[in-house]
């Protein structure tokens, strides 16, 4: 191709400055082969295939299990969060190495179109799955069984990475923090619902994370109208279970003032697990912190002062009384409230075991997990678009065949599981980049200086390189001796 049929168009402000499109090998996501890197040490999709049931026709399969779900997880990874995105990066050569099983320079070969064209079902792939097989992949994914494999995997993996780091060895003491969070959608999606808390119409899951790793552990889709604790204690007490087989010795539930409910309560009593939560003021309570809101007299102090109060607390629907702890804050300033701030922590935690201001700042960190969360919601965004549509035609004809559409509320809570995932494998390379470079980053900074970067793939007879810029390359150098830390450690 000469200058001249490559040149799309010049431009006014510089006409020294052309535009041109040639067919080299560019990506703008060589980030993908990085987190591939990350997914193939922690072995998470090949795991992963190996344990779903795969329901295709072995006879009609061009993509693999385990390249489907290096496609998604990917592509959710790195921001494209629709299954359409699939085909307009089919030929990328970032994501033509990741998502590939195969070794070599053979992902970015590609079959002249005659021979494709003559060969409808091709043994080997020519590129990324297109978005109706990424539904199907989705609709596949959607069973009970198979659903239930991607929530236990979730977990599994988050204590693969942590054994693998402590060389084999389980934590000894982790807090689970359960919340709802809401998921706009932009249709009529099966089970979603206008929920006048959040103004909008949401679905309403729940998600389990840990604080301290930065994680999330487990995640199940429900209804935009539900209660926030609907469901909790069969989404809870299974968790713990498996939390305490695989990845620590003790474990504890951390959650907010929508969940501490009577049945829920004493289930975590009767199996001994310690809680702590946020309860919400009523009128008895007002009336009980009442005689401590009285300030001392004198001008507010420089430093905001907190004092505790502990005190037995039954609610109408308790079956007995529990600790509570009055948190009383005077963050006042001269020109501010004349009252001071204050809040009720419910826990099973003797004072002995726990003291109210040990209390407090334990309660605290979950704004940690919520900030986990929130990059969940904000950098992935998972979108649950999935509906029930039949196919009325299919090019331009009226099919003979109409396959009736799967379960779109299971579908969703599939996407959901697959961008838990994405974040989880994300988030493992986070830690390697803050480990490798001494500072924190979140995970937009990471997605945006890691992961979002130009490069272009040069391929030398067998051998392909991926040229990154410098800036970027700073950055997987210091990352790319912490990749050991990912193996798996037998033991």
């Amino acid at each position: 191709m000469n200058t001249a049929q490559s040149t799309l168009f010049p431009l006014e402000f510089n006409p020294s400055l052309r535009v041109e499109a040639r067919a080299e090998r560019l990506s703008a996501d060589a980030g993908a082969v990085l987190l591939r890197e990350v997914m193939h040490r922690l072995r998470y999709t090949r795991d992963l295939a190996r344990n779903l049931r795969d329901t295709r026709d072995p006879d009609l399969i061009t993509h693999g299990l385990e390249e489907l779900l290096n496609t998604m997880l990917l592509l959710f990874a790195q921001g494209w969060r629709d299954q359409d995105d699939a085909d307009e990066l089919r030929d990328d050569p970032a994501y033509r190495l990741g998502v590939s099983t195969r070794r070599g320079v053979a992902p970015l070969e590609r079959r002249p179109d005659e021979e494709r064209r003559r060969n409808r079902n091709p043994e080997v792939p020519d590129g990324l799955a297109s978005q109706p097989t990424l539904s199907r992949l989705c609709q596949m994914l959607s069973t009970a069984c198979n659903r239930g494999v991607l929530r236990e995997t979730l977990l599994a993996k988050v204590a693969q990475r942590v054994k693998a780091s402590r060389r084999g060895h389980r934590l000894r003491y982790v807090t689970i923090d359960v919340d709802s969070l809401p998921i706009a959608v932009a249709g009529h999606q099966p089970g979603s619902a206008y929920n006048g808390h959040y103004h909008e119409r949401v679905y309403h899951p729940l998600i389990a994370s840990i604080a301290e790793l930065g994680d999330i552990i487990d995640a199940q889709l429900r209804e935009g109208q539900v209660h926030t604790a609907a469901g909790a204690l069969d989404f809870i007490l299974p968790l713990i279970d498996q939390v305490e087989k695989q990845l620590c010795m003790v474990a504890a539930v951390r959650f907010d003032a929508g969940f501490p409910e009577e049945h829920i309560l004493a289930a975590l009593e009767g199996r001994r697990i310690a809680y702590v939560a946020r309860i919400k003021n009523n009128a008895v309570l007002d009336r009980m912190a009442e005689p401590f809101l009285k300030l001392p007299r004198g001008r507010p102090p420089a430093e905001p002062r907190v004092w505790f109060y502990e005190m037995p607390y039954r609610a109408e629907k308790w079956s007995h009384e529990r600790r509570v702890v009055l948190v009383v804050l005077d963050r006042r300033d001269p020109q501010g409230e004349l009252f001071p701030d204050h809040f009720w922590l419910l826990t099973n935690w003797t004072q002995t075991q726990m003291s109210g201001e040990a209390l407090l700042e334990h309660y605290r960190e979950r704004g940690t997990a919520e900030g986990h969360q929130g990059e969940l919601m904000d950098v992935l965004d998972p979108a649950l678009h999935s509906s029930p549509r039949s196919k009325t035609h299919y090019r331009h004809r009226v099919p003979k065949n109409v396959t009736p559409s799967g379960d779109s509320f299971c579908i969703n809570e599939v996407i959901l599981l697959l961008n838990a995932m994405a974040y989880n494998i994300t988030h493992a390379l986070r830690v390697l980049v803050e480990w490798g470079t001494k500072e924190g980053w979140s995970l937009r900074r990471v997605r945006e200086r890691v992961l979002k970067i130009a490069a272009r793939v040069v391929v030398h007879g067998r051998r392909a390189v991926l040229v990154v810029n410098k800036a970027a390359a700073r950055h997987w150098r210091s990352l790319w001796p912490k990749l050991g830390t990912l193996d798996l450690v037998e033991t």
